[in-house]
Parts: C-alpha cells; sequence; structure tokens
C-alpha cells in the first residue's frame, strides 16, 4: 500500500470522528448532569484563584465536590476550554470530545504496534480498527458528555502503545508509558485497578526486554512511583472508597440475609453452611455481575439501561458487529498472531472493577475495556474479507470441487462486501437519526433538562425577593445556579451554608440568597418576599405562578411561584 494513502485515510477517519463527537456538543446530550457542572465550576474556580470550589489550594489527589472525591484531572484539562469558550456546555465537554477523537488516532498507531511482528497488513487493520472505534455508538456517547472515564481510557491506550513502543523500539518511551498509566489514576477510579493490574502484566510479558533496558526501566519505575507518591496517602483512605463502598456488591446485606434464609430452611445442617457460605454467595455474586456485561442484548440491542450511556435502541456496539467479533475473538485466539494476549487480557481486566459495583452492565465503568471489542471485530473483518478474496481466487483458478473458473469471482466478492457494507450503513443511520432526532426529546429529563431555563427566568427577577427557595427533589441544585450564574467562587465560599451527611457525603443547603432543601415551606424566613423553585405539581393552591418550566417532550419540570399571604379578614371569609 502506497505509504501517503494510510496517512490521508486516517486523516478522514479522525475527520469523521471530530464531527460525530462536536457537532452540537453544546446542545446534544440536551442538558448538563451534576457531575458535569460540578467539573464546569470547578474548572472555572481553579481558572479564577487556583483553588476548588470549597477552597482547596491546586487540589491534586481529589475534589471534594459532592462528597464522592473526585479524581481532579477532569477539570484541570477544562480550564483552558473555559477560558476559551465560557462557562458553558460546550465547554465543559470539550475535554471529553477533544480526547475522544485522540483515542481514535492512538489506537490506530496502537494496533500497528500490536501486530507489528506479523505478515498481515497491519496499517488496513490499524484503519478498520480506527474507523470501527470512530463510528462506535459505545464511544460516541461517552464522548459528548463529560465523562472523565473518557479521559481515561485515553490515557491507558497511549500507556500501552507507548510501552510496546519502549520495548520495540524507543526506550525512553517507557518513561512517557508509565506517565501515562499514572495520569489515568488521576482521571477515572476504575483506571485505579486497571492501571496497575496492566502495567504489571506487561511487565510480566516483556520481562526479557526491560531485563535488556534495565537503565530506561529503573527510570520509568521511578517516575511512576515520584508521580503516584503525593497521592497515595489518598488513594488508601477512606474518602477515595467512598463511591465503592456505596455501590459494590460486598457492601450488599441481602446477600448475607439470602445465604442465612437459605441455611436456616435446609436446618442449620453443616452441608448447607458450606454451600451457602456467604463468600461463596458473593463470588457467584460477583461472577454473575461481571458476566452481565458480555450479555448481548447490552452489546448489540438495546445497550445500558441508564440513558446517559446508550439511546435504548441501539446496542453499545452495533448489530453488525456481533459475528465479526465472535469471529475475530475465535480466530485470533487460534492464530495467536502479534500480542494477541495483551488484546485477551486487556478485555478480561477492563470489566474486573464494573464487576463489584451492584449495577451491571455498565457501559461507563467497562469503558476502560475499549479498544480491545472494536479491534477484535475490525479483526473478525479482515479475517472475513481475506477469506472471501482467498474464495475468489481459489474459484477463479477452478481449484474448488474441480469446478471451471468463474469469471464473476470478483463481482460476487464485491457484492458480498457491499451487502455487509450498507448493512453498516443501515446501522449507523439509524443510530445517528436517533440520537439527533429522537433522544435529546425522550431522554431530557435524564440529563436533568430544565435547571438552565428555570434559572434563567429566575436571574430576571430575582431582585424583586429577598430570598430564593429550590427544591433538592431532583438532584443537587446548588451547582446549577454556581454554574449558570458564574457566582464568582470567593463569594460562594463566603455565604455557603455546607454540611456533611452520616455517608460522608458534602451536601449545599444555600449560598447567598438561594436556599436549598427537600421541603421548601421549612427554607421560610421570617416576612421575607420569598421566590419558590419547586417540582411541578406541588406549587400550593394560593401561589402565584410565574413559569413552568418544561422538558423537551412538553411535560412540566419546574414551577416558579410566589405564594400569595392573604389579608385575615379575607381568610375568615374564606
Amino acid at each position: 500500500m502506497n505509504l501517503a494513502k494510510p496517512k490521508i485515510i486516517l486523516t478522514i477517519i479522525v475527520m469523521l470522528a471530530a464531527i460525530l463527537r462536536f457537532w452540537q456538543l453544546g446542545t446534544n446530550p440536551p442538558s448538563l448532569t451534576w457531575d458535569e457542572a460540578s467539573w464546569g465550576y470547578n474548572a472555572y474556580s481553579l481558572g479564577i484563584d487556583r483553588r476548588d470550589e470549597f477552597g482547596r489550594f491546586l487540589p491534586f489527589d481529589y475534589l471534594e465536590s459532592f462528597g464522592d472525591f473526585k479524581p481532579p484531572m477532569y477539570a484541570y484539562l477544562d480550564i483552558v476550554p473555559i477560558w476559551i469558550f465560557g462557562l458553558n456546555e460546550f465547554a465543559v465537554r470539550f475535554p471529553s470530545a477533544l480526547f475522544g477523537t485522540l483515542t481514535v488516532l492512538v489506537t490506530y498507531f496502537l494496533v500497528k504496534r500490536l501486530f507489528f511482528s506479523t505478515r498481515i497488513n497491519t496499517s488496513a487493520l490499524a484503519l478498520l480498527s480506527a474507523f470501527i472505534l470512530a463510528i462506535s455508538p459505545w464511544h460516541i456517547n461517552l464522548s459528548r458528555a463529560a465523562f472523565e472515564a473518557n479521559i481515561a481510557t485515553f490515557f491507558l491506550i497511549c500507556g500501552v502503545w507507548l510501552f510496546l513502543c519502549g520495548v520495540y523500539e524507543r526506550k525512553w518511551c517507557l518513561v512517557l508509558s508509565i506517565a501515562s498509566f499514572v495520569l489515568s489514576l488521576y482521571t477515572f477510579n476504575s483506571a485505579r485497578v486497571v492501571a496497575p493490574i496492566l502495567v504489571l502484566i506487561l511487565g510480566i510479558g516483556f520481562r526479557k526486554e526491560l531485563l535488556e533496558q534495565k537503565k530506561h526501566a529503573m527510570i520509568a519505575l521511578v517516575v511512576g512511583i515520584l508521580l503516584i507518591l503525593p497521592s497515595l496517602k489518598f488513594f488508601l483512605s477512606s474518602e477515595a472508597n467512598l463511591r465503592f463502598r456505596e455501590v459494590n456488591i460486598f457492601s450488599d446485606p441481602k446477600v448475607i440475609e439470602i445465604a442465612n434464609q437459605e441455611i436456616a430452611n435446609d436446618g442449620n445442617e453443616w452441608w448447607s453452611k458450606i454451600i451457602h457460605n456467604r463468600r461463596f454467595a458473593y463470588t457467584v455474586a460477583y461472577l454473575r455481575h461481571y458476566f452481565d456485561n458480555f450479555n448481548p442484548s447490552f452489546l448489540f440491542i438495546k445497550g445500558d439501561g441508564n440513558p446517559k450511556f446508550s439511546t435504548q435502541d441501539v446496542g453499545q456496539m452495533y448489530l453488525w458487529d456481533l459475528p465479526f467479533l465472535v469471529a475475530g475473538a475465535f480466530v485470533l485466539l487460534r492464530k495467536r498472531e502479534g500480542c494477541w494476549w495483551i488484546i485477551s487480557l486487556w478485555l478480561i481486566i477492563g470489566i474486573i472493577p464494573a464487576a463489584t459495583a451492584r449495577e451491571t452492565p455498565h457501559a461507563l465503568r467497562i469503558e476502560a475495556a475499549l479498544p480491545t471489542f472494536q479491534i477484535l471485530t475490525a479483526y473478525g473483518v479482515f479475517i472475513f474479507v481475506n477469506t472471501i478474496s482467498n474464495i475468489n481466487r481459489r474459484l477463479n483458478l477452478g481449484q474448488i470441487a474441480k469446478i471451471p473458473a468463474l469469471p464473476a469471482g470478483r463481482q460476487i466478492k464485491y457484492l458480498v462486501l457491499s451487502l455487509c457494507f450498507l448493512f453498516l450503513i443501515f446501522n449507523f443511520l439509524y443510530y445517528y437519526h436517533g440520537y439527533y432526532a429522537h433522544y435529546p426529546r425522550e431522554f431530557s429529563g435524564e440529563w436533568q433538562y430544565g435547571y438552565k431555563d428555570s434559572i434563567e427566568f429566575v436571574e430576571t427577577i430575582k431582585d424583586d425577593f429577598d430570598q430564593i427557595n429550590v427544591t433538592t427533589l431532583l438532584g443537587r441544585p446548588y451547582i446549577y445556579y454556581l454554574f449558570y450564574t458564574k457566582t464568582h467562587p470567593e463569594d460562594f465560599r463566603r455565604t455557603a451554608i455546607v454540611r456533611e451527611d452520616p455517608y460522608g457525603f458534602t451536601h449545599v443547603d444555600g449560598f447567598g440568597a438561594y436556599k436549598f432543601g427537600d421541603d421548601l415551606s421549612k427554607l421560610d424566613n421570617g416576612n421575607k418576599r420569598i421566590l419558590y423553585v419547586n417540582v411541578s405539581g406541588r406549587s400550593p393552591r394560593k401561589a402565584n405562578i410565574f413559569k413552568t418550566v418544561k422538558l423537551l417532550n412538553n411535560d412540566p419540570v419546574f414551577t416558579i411561584y410566589e405564594i400569595v399571604h392573604m389579608p385575615e379578614e379575607e381568610k375568615k371569609n374564606e
């Protein structure tokens, strides 16, 4: 293949990936989740006075945020986009879309390196892998919102690619590799499990090469330790495990309750205590949750049950991918071409952290396994095309069943490949149309739609009121008010009413004129004139309604009103 052609094709693929990730980025998904708003406001705050929303100076270990102690990388990557584009939806999602696009590019180089020592056309396979990732519903969905997992995936892929470059060619790439792996630890919690295991496996698999490069290997090791050391204490702290304790299956008392009930049903027999041992029950639960992530409905039909990660009518992958993924995995395991074991183990490892969660399958938590799914699919397509070509060649040579040569053999080959391509185009267009024509309207509520419209209206009349009471029944409103009012961080810190619940999560009950709570009547303060922002349907009978905010499907979500207080004489007459 002409060397210029792969570069041209790769450029087109990367441009396609960029379009699919950046087009209407600020309006679809239709609104920011509270986590996205948190990333944006913390980046805004860091850009102003180098402190996070609660005042920690240049936090490198975590952002307290809602008390979930987020890894801070995404906020730092968002400082420049917010400085350039302003505090808005597009800027908040810019890093995810950018790194999602770059992931497609790096996947090309990764695949070339993985199959470097084989006789197959590595450029063609690498281009195919990059293309399949570029149009992947899974990767597009996660690249179009401020999901830190998407950035961590980029760093993991870079880490593996640079490691292979280091052991095969440029020794100094080992240092860059370990730095990339460490950066993933500062980006997403799942990477704190996946990255160390990947490094360990790569180290064992290439131990001979590393021993031959002791100097660079030791430098890389020292650099990795130095980069981790400042946050090591936090990584091992209870705060770092707070989110894990909240969602993991091992803290689910139902498993123990069921086990105890089964033992009681068997009359507390010794053999029942072995069969229904809680450790065995947890192991079974873990394996069940692990293999949930290979559910065909999840992968190819409906996708993740959470609409933030799937359009609900297309799988995480296309139905078109199914035969090629299966064939690719089977043939690669049989032929063992290139660094096949890295792809296999990477896929297995990438799902380990997600399997501990109660909600499975989960597209976001197993994103660390990408792009192994796409590489296996591309390998399956590559094998299929080669098989068709070989059959076509043998047909034309009359080598099958001693039949005469078929002049139409080439046409048959192109017909089969064209039908496959048309099926892929149909899958893609169906997903693309659904994502832009139906998805925002159907699932705007899942994206906490309505906060922006309600806040913009409140801003126009707030000067007429002494206090604004806002419901917390739909989540964490304070971060939206900080974000859309562009409240100066110092003003927030000075007036914020912050508390920590028994589980360790942080709640902001108010700042400035804003008060937040479930029961808005309890937030009333004296004879002040109060504006209420409540869930639609919960306004009192004597409310003077200013505005009803609706979702994109026209369902009401917020009602903005003032309570009309009647004089005593009118109350008696009523």
